[in-house]
């Protein structure tokens, strides 16, 4: 029985969340069909639109995405700092943005009519706001406008109705800096893996193409969380690594992953790995197990647990 989604996502525990989609029909939602020579491939393109958009609306920051056949990966981060932040009528223009609002919200935005309200009417308003608030920074109603958008778009084109996803997304804590990294290069090697692409920089409709493109051109891509170095006191506000290394983290645990390319991870050639205090071997279980040993909640305790038992498994 699945759990109640408010037990999966605690803000108190950690602010970083692995969530993936997958649809409940034979049709992909993106790719070829092989049945009836159908190409759905530009599908693609509305997830990665539809995710940068939410993420400049909701107070939800993506640290790395891709967008396969027949599944969604996302990494995300809730910014509850951002949402705090905002004034009541940045939260409004931005709900705004993702549905029409009400008349005394439309109102309020509007400079002539403000001066017009009521202390009633305001009070309203700023009540209203506190909902909007709260949902600018719940991973759940961020993942129900990503998929519900989707759904209707493929549904739409396809004629027809019902469910296009399998019930509500999956969603996995991410509870320490290791856990985070394994789970990014989980995300942006799924093409790779999946013999889609040869290298992350073909791969498209990921974050880590997005990343390389960027990188090229010494800056960070829009709209995704940016890298900012190594913690540190009073650090920007980003990812608590360096691109360089992450880069390079992705690149080494690729080529253990590539078929073509069986090459073992070199723990020196990744500065990440020393950081995080994962072994060689310790790595290479937790990106490759990210969704089929561990189920809600990724950490390094869990990670050592599972060694454990795997070390026990090859004794015998």
């Amino acid at each position: 029985m699945p759990r109640p989604r408010k037990s999966l996502i605690n803000l108190s525990d950690t602010p970083y969340y692995h969530c993936v989609s997958r649809c409940v029909r034979r049709a992909f939602l993106c790719g070829k069909d092989k049945l009836t020579g159908k190409n759905y491939e530009y599908r693609r393109q509305w997830v990665e639109d539809r995710l940068m958009f939410l993420a400049d609306v909701f107070c939800v920051d993506v640290c790395a995405y891709a967008v396969m056949s027949n599944h969604t990966h996302v990494v995300l981060r809730i910014n509850k700092q951002k949402a705090e932040s905002l004034s009541v009528k940045d939260i409004i223009r931005r709900w705004h943005r993702l549905f029409n609002g009400m008349l005394l919200a439309q109102r309020y935005i509007d400079a002539d009519e403000c001066v017009a309200m009521s202390e009633a009417e305001i009070n309203t308003v700023n009540k209203l706001a506190e909902v909007y608030r709260h949902r600018l920074y719940n991973i759940s109603w961020f993942m129900r406008l990503l998929n519900e958008y989707i759904a209707r778009q493929a549904n739409k084109e396809d004629s027809c109705s019902g469910h296009f996803w399998e019930g509500r997304f999956k969603s996995q804590a991410l509870m320490d800096e290791a856990s985070l990294a394994a789970c990014m290069a989980y995300v942006d090697l799924n093409p790779v893996r999946a013999k889609l692409a040869k290298t992350p920089e073909e791969s498209a409709h990921t974050s880590i193409q997005k990343r390389i493109n960027a990188a090229t051109s010494n800056r960070q891509p829009h709209l995704l969380l940016p890298f900012t170095g190594n913690l540190q006191h009073n650090m920007p506000d980003g990812l608590p690594f360096c691109i360089q290394d992450y880069l390079a983290l992705v690149d080494v645990t690729g080529r253990h992953f590539n078929p073509a390319k069986r090459g073992k991870i070199d723990a020196s050639a990744s500065p990440i790995l020393e950081r995080v205090g994962l072994e060689e071997m310790d790595w290479t279980l937790m990106v490759s197990s990210i969704e089929s040993e561990f189920k809600s909640v990724v950490s390094v305790e869990n990670l050592t647990r599972q060694c454990d038992r795997n070390k026990g498994y090859n004794s015998t």
